[in-house]
């Protein structure tokens, strides 16, 4: 996510637009939201990651992250809710483009790994966004339904399937039990900081290459920096990270007691396992045996949450250390009126029960005496409140106007930046420009280069004179070509300009063949 320009930014571009314009507005583009999600600013992980961040992170309301970008002609903070609540808007409108129809309710996968509060914030951006989330999905379970439906017709018997999930940010690997369409998970294992991030995103192209160029415009002080590094450097410099992946492989391995041998298939999800030494690594640690491809690693996950929910897993104090005191205190609550006994002879029923957001409710019963008593683990310490939620959502609506303002001022300005140089490479096209006179080519010329100027210094224009510009070029322009046309007896290519052409000249209000630029 980025705000799209300093001063007066008025606007918001997210995924490639965002990541396009990042080398000269570092300061202003947001990523890695993922890793600030459920977190507190004081801890070690998200102090490290800072360190590394070009943009600002303060302590917010409850020791929240909060993430500063030039917004709205004004410096404003965001929580990763509220980032990744722009990420989930623009995923709404993408699929209600396609459907046709207005989308309420919705599916959200996180990493296996994700922390109960981390599962809560994520909800939290659910209903910043507009949306009712139905369930939270562990990704590599709905990458294992999608890997069950891609092998339905040719599965028979129980399979087990081991998910190795490496993506930009975070790192998940589980095994499950495939049979008859049910899935079972046996151990899950991961490291939610661990990803293609930390491997640099420059050096990716390396996954089909043996060599590769890096190119920085502006890194410093309007120099542009350029190098190469071949694919053998880069598994050197980042040797300790793929080792790193194979540890959370051995440990769920460990943890579901499974012999290497019985494992049917590897399946790969997420960008980050296109790495070469990675599937290398994780194929020796299975003796050799072939990775299983045929599923889209980037869509695997996507594609098993929007077919059934899954299977989740936790507990009261989460986490793995031995002692209790060293894991993450959820909850608690008292049993009370236990009849006395030696210690280790009154037998407790506990039973920990996770509903389909993967939120814990623990209820426990003296089997003698029968008394009871539940727990129901919502996290509310450190999350945002309705009253947060709701103001952000009044927010997103509020600022939703002006961002349709802002939409239509760009698509004005790129109308007439793509008429204007359209209409220059037509006069510079040998096949028209021999046939205009002087006085008429240098006439339309001369309008160009006015309006390529006037554009220059009126960035800030609105999307009214943008168009009152293009009219008052397209007055100069059409009657000459119209003329030439008309005297040449007909309709020729005319070097990609916008639109096509009628009785009267060109068609106006095209995009053309120039640049386009999409805002969100």
């Amino acid at each position: 996510m980025a705000g799209n320009g300093e001063g007066p930014a008025i606007g918001i571009d997210l995924g490639d637009a965002a990541k396009n314009q990042v080398s000269m507005n570092p300061i202003n583009t947001v990523f890695d939201a993922k890793r600030l999600m459920g977190k507190k600013f004081k801890d070690d992980r998200v102090q490290s990651d800072m360190k590394h961040w070009p943009f600002k992170v303060l302590s917010g309301s409850a020791d929240k992250p909060m993430t500063v970008v030039n917004y709205k002609a004004e410096e404003r903070e965001f929580s990763a809710e509220e980032i990744s609540s722009m990420v989930l808007i623009k995923m709404k409108e993408i699929a209600e483009a396609y459907l046709g129809k207005s989308i309420k309710n919705a599916v959200v996968t996180v990493p296996a790994y994700f922390s109960d509060s981390q599962r809560q914030a994520t909800k939290d951006a659910g209903a910043i966004a507009g949306l009712n989330v139905l369930r939270i999905i562990n990704e590599p379970t709905a990458a294992a339904i999608a890997y069950g439906l891609d092998k339905k017709a040719s599965s028979t018997g129980e399979k087990n399937v081991l998910i190795f999930d490496l993506g930009g940010g975070t790192f998940d690997v589980s095994l499950l039990t495939i049979e008859d369409g049910i899935f079972e998970v046996k151990a899950t294992a991961g490291d939610t900081h661990l990803g293609g991030e930390d491997f640099d995103n420059r050096m990716r192209t390396l996954s089909s290459t043996a060599q590769t160029t890096i190119e920085i415009d502006s890194l410093f002080e309007g120099i542009d920096f350029y190098s190469s590094i071949t694919r053998a450097r880069f598994e050197e410099l980042n040797m300790d990270l793929f080792r790193k992946c194979m540890e959370p492989v051995e440990k769920c391995m460990r943890d579901a007691k499974m012999d290497k041998n019985s494992v049917h298939d590897v399946v790969l999800v997420g960008g980050s396992t296109r790495i070469p030494k990675v599937q290398q690594l994780l194929q020796d640690f299975f003796y050799g045996k072939e990775l299983c491809k045929s599923i889209n690693p980037d869509e695997a996950v996507v594609y098993g949450a929007a077919v059934q929910a899954a299977i989740l897993t936790g507990e009261v104090f989460e986490g793995e250390r031995a002692r209790t005191k060293d894991n993450n205190l959820l909850g608690k609550f008292e049993l009370s009126g236990i009849l006395p006994a030696p210690r280790g002879v009154p037998q407790i029923n506990v039973c920990f029960d996770i509903d389909a957001n993967g939120i814990l409710n623990v209820s426990a019963e003296d089997k003698v005496g029968g008394q009871t008593n539940k727990i129901t683990i919502t996290n509310d310490k450190g999350r945002l409140s309705k009253d947060e939620i709701e103001k952000m959502v009044q927010e997103a609506e509020k600022y939703k106007a002006e961002d349709e303002e802002h939409k239509k001022k760009v698509e004005a300005e790129n109308a007439l930046e793509n008429y204007a140089y359209n209409m220059r490479n037509t006069i510079n096209d040998d096949k028209v420009g021999s046939k205009l006179p002087a006085d008429d080519k240098k006439k339309v010329e001369d309008a160009i280069d006015e309006t390529v100027k006037w554009l220059d210094v009126n960035q800030l224009a609105e999307a009214e004179e943008f168009e009152d510009k293009q009219k008052e070029l397209e007055r100069v322009c059409n009657p000459i070509i119209a003329k030439m046309y008309q005297g040449s007896g007909g309709v020729t290519d005319m070097g990609g300009m916008s639109g096509g052409m009628d009785a009267d000249g060109p068609a106006t209000g095209g995009s053309g063949a120039g640049p386009k630029i999409e805002v969100d």
